[in-house]
């Protein structure tokens, strides 16, 4: 519903931005602090663009898997999701908050584990067959039985929320594939928040600033090694005073500023980030770490926003502004998501606070 950036001393991420020293400078070197950051901003110049695109490149990795060359993008995690059912909290390492270099060590080691080989063989033998995942348990299961096979076939999902299912041909492990695995059995990836304060301290680092250093006191961490484990949607609220609220208008758009979606009891539910902004050419380029997706761009993933460049004062919230990013449930066959694109969900619920 709203954009926010941090506001950061000298970074150019949104105009006027003001900074409170007393959250986001080291104590005791305000002063020269905060006059080597802005140094160091100048110095940097207009690669902020390039510094949010190399810590979106950093959430891909590309393998070889069953003889076939996948990219894989850095899977969506976050901490009890599809627990309503389990009967215990399902937790993921980090809370969804870790760094995507560690995460993909983690993964590095499952790709090669004995468990994802059978995975992979059974995907590749040519007998349908439906597979079952168990969240509670992280393991999976397969039924070749005809009639739930035939029932899948119809339209009747039979899993439940911790226990998703997937009808496969099994002619052959793909991305999705190997996604539905890491995210089920492996639970391992990042949340929106978390991916989006990925970004923002990597934009921070390049100025000379430790974002996790700076805020950790604010976010209560004891230490700010795990600053990032305490950040969540609610961070991305215009209420923080470390934020500052954009007008929503095309042309007061930055790169690196956040984009804060509402769910339907008006808290923030969902974030993501603007990699760039291009006026002439009316398009928008925003990134984010979600499983309400499309199969192939479950996970961290780019998304597109285009308008008319002759209209820069344009809110995103006009019809004429078009959001290519198509919503989908995470499993094929599971109930619908409530908006069909990134559009609807930006729109929705303007009784919480409407355009700012």
């Amino acid at each position: 519903m709203l954009f926010s950036s941090l506001l950061l001393p000298g970074l150019p991420i949104a105009a006027e931005a003001r900074v409170d020293p007393r959250l986001s400078s080291p104590a005791g070197t305000d002063t020269d602090f905060l006059a080597a950051f802005s140094q160091a901003s100048t110095d940097w110049g207009n690669g902020l663009e390039a510094v949010i695109e190399e810590a979106y490149r950093n959430c891909f990795r590309t393998y070889i898997v069953a003889g076939k060359v996948i990219t894989l993008h850095l899977p969506f995690a976050e901490n009890n999701e599809r627990s309503e059912l389990a009967g215990r909290n399902l937790a993921v390492p980090w809370g969804g908050k870790g760094d995507p270099l560690g995460i993909w060590d983690q993964i590095d080691t499952l790709i090669v584990s004995p468990d994802f080989s059978r995975y992979a063989d059974a995907l590749s033998d040519g007998r349908e067959k439906i597979v079952i995942f168990d969240l509670k348990t992280r393991s999976w299961t397969t039924t070749r039985d005809w009639f739930a096979i035939d029932q899948m076939k119809g339209g009747v999902y039979p899993g439940l929320p911790h226990q998703p299912c997937v009808l496969t041909k099994a002619r052959g492990i793909t991305a999705p594939d190997i996604y539905n695995y890491l995210y089920s059995v492996g639970r391992l990836g990042v949340d929106c928040s978390g991916f989006v304060w990925y970004v923002l301290t990597s934009v921070a680092r390049a100025g000379g600033l430790d974002l996790n250093r700076a805020l950790a006191r604010y976010l209560g961490a004891s230490r700010p090694s795990t600053a990032a484990w305490y950040i969540g949607t609610w961070f991305f609220d215009p209420r923080n005073k470390n934020l500052e609220a954009v007008k929503d208008e095309v042309r007061n758009l930055r790169p690196a500023d956040v984009l804060v979606f509402r769910g339907e009891d008006g808290t923030t539910s969902h974030s993501a980030v603007i990699q760039s902004v291009d006026l002439a050419g009316g398009s928008i380029r925003y990134l984010q770490s979600t499983d309400v997706a499309e199969q192939n761009d479950r996970g961290v993933h780019e998304s597109f926003i285009t308008f008319d460049p002759r209209t820069p004062e344009v809110s995103l919230r006009d019809p004429a502004v078009v959001w290519h990013q198509r919503r989908s449930a995470p499993f094929p066959g599971e109930a619908g998501v409530d908006f069909w694109d990134d559009g609807q969900r930006y729109r929705a619920y303007p009784e919480y606070g409407g355009e700012r």
